[in-house]
């Protein structure tokens, strides 16, 4: 029997690639595995589980650039971890920046103001374009920049040179991203270097999830908040939201998405959750909420997509007031370790697993708490 068209990915680079760990097992098999692993960790008979496409699902990506003599290639660590692979394609990247890759190599190849001291590419896309960072272990400057700006226009692209100590933004430094959620569609201002979902097509579904799970609601907590991701689609599931991030950058950004998308009823804080609790408990004032009435919020709800070491005790314990929590997280062993504690006073009413990254070993989860009865 045929497999699905979703379980076809051939690389002519797997078992020598280190971004591939599970180049052996198909597709298939890894879901199946990893459905195994959660269902074992967490001791659970039902959860839902949402497949990638394996081909061309990655909207960011970063390669090495290995010199050979007057040529350049991509590279890649080996599998071992003890050297570079030199590669000419990458499968796993969107169709835009799979066309891109051998003929923007071809072009750097062929100046030497882009070529010499090129030490890495970043490739960041979005629905409609692409924008390159070029990395360098030299200086740039305006000769660096002509030629820039001429790859800029052959391919149609957004350049950026980076150097130590050194930004060069010809245009602009930022894509924007376009994410179906149902019947809505949302925009997204992502500055390159900061963190955004690289899987586009898993990242609507675990917005839209998470989305549909929302019920009985008022005002949403929203922690770790980066630049918006849930935060827009959300919002129109609540009266207000309160968002926190401890990064100006994506904040900048979550603001402007806002304009994009006429949405006024969030309220960005740049603020961390230790500075937050201390807020909320009247144990500090801070200038930053200076305007903002803490206690006009009725949340019913706290969302929280932590780092990979999950929440600290404390954060736990402050989160654990609320009636719902909505927990997104990357790293299902610190997920274990924190839902331990609020398994106490919550039951799960959901879990989900999303694939983000086939062939690897990375199992993103998102899980949905009510307060227990009591």
């Amino acid at each position: 029997m045929s497999q699905p068209w979703f379980l076809r990915m051939e690389c002519r680079y797997f078992g020598s690639c280190g971004s591939c760990s599970l180049y052996e097992i198909p597709y298939s098999k890894q879901i199946e595995d990893k459905k195994e692993y959660i269902k074992e960790l967490f001791s659970l008979e039902k959860f839902d589980f949402f497949v990638s496409k394996d081909v061309h699902y990655r909207g960011r990506a970063e390669f090495r650039i290995w010199h050979e003599g007057q040529k350049i290639y991509y590279g890649m660590h080996r599998l071992d971890n003890k050297s570079i692979l030199k590669i000419d394609e990458c499968p796993k990247v969107d169709a835009q920046i799979y066309s891109l890759m051998p003929k923007l190599i071809n072009e750097l190849e062929s100046s030497d103001e882009l070529k010499d001291g090129l030490y890495a590419i970043e490739f960041l896309s979005s629905v409609d374009s692409v924008l390159v960072t070029l990395i360098y272990h030299k200086k740039i400057g305006m000769k660096w920049k002509n030629e820039a700006k001429r790859l800029e226009d052959k391919f149609d692209l957004f350049v950026i040179g980076r150097a130590r100590k050194i930004k060069e933004v010809l245009t602009q430094d930022f894509i924007i991203e376009t994410l179906q959620v149902g019947d809505a569609k949302y925009r997204y201002k992502i500055i390159e270097g900061g963190f955004s979902q690289p899987n586009r097509s898993v990242n609507e579904k675990m917005i839209e999830w998470v989305c549909s799970h929302v019920q009985n609601s008022f005002d949403l907590l929203e922690l770790y908040c980066g630049h918006g991701n849930f935060t827009l689609p959300l919002s129109s599931k609540f009266t207000r939201v309160l968002a926190t991030e401890i990064s100006k950058t994506s904040i900048k950004s979550a603001i402007y998405s806002c304009s994009l998308n006429n949405i006024t009823n969030i309220k960005f804080l740049r603020m961390s959750v230790e500075e937050l609790t201390s807020a909320l408990k009247k144990e500090r004032e801070f200038n930053r909420l200076k305007d903002v009435e803490l206690d006009s919020y009725n949340f019913s709800h706290v969302f929280v997509d932590p780092p990979r070491a999950g929440m600290d005790k404390k954060s736990l314990e402050f989160i654990a007031a609320f009636e719902n929590i909505i927990y997104i997280s990357c790293n299902p062993l610190t997920l274990k370790r924190d839902l331990e504690f609020l398994i106490k006073e919550f039951d799960v009413v959901d879990f989900a697993i999303f694939d983000q990254f086939p062939h690897t070993n990375h199992i993103e989860s998102g899980i949905i708490l009510r307060k227990k009865d009591n």
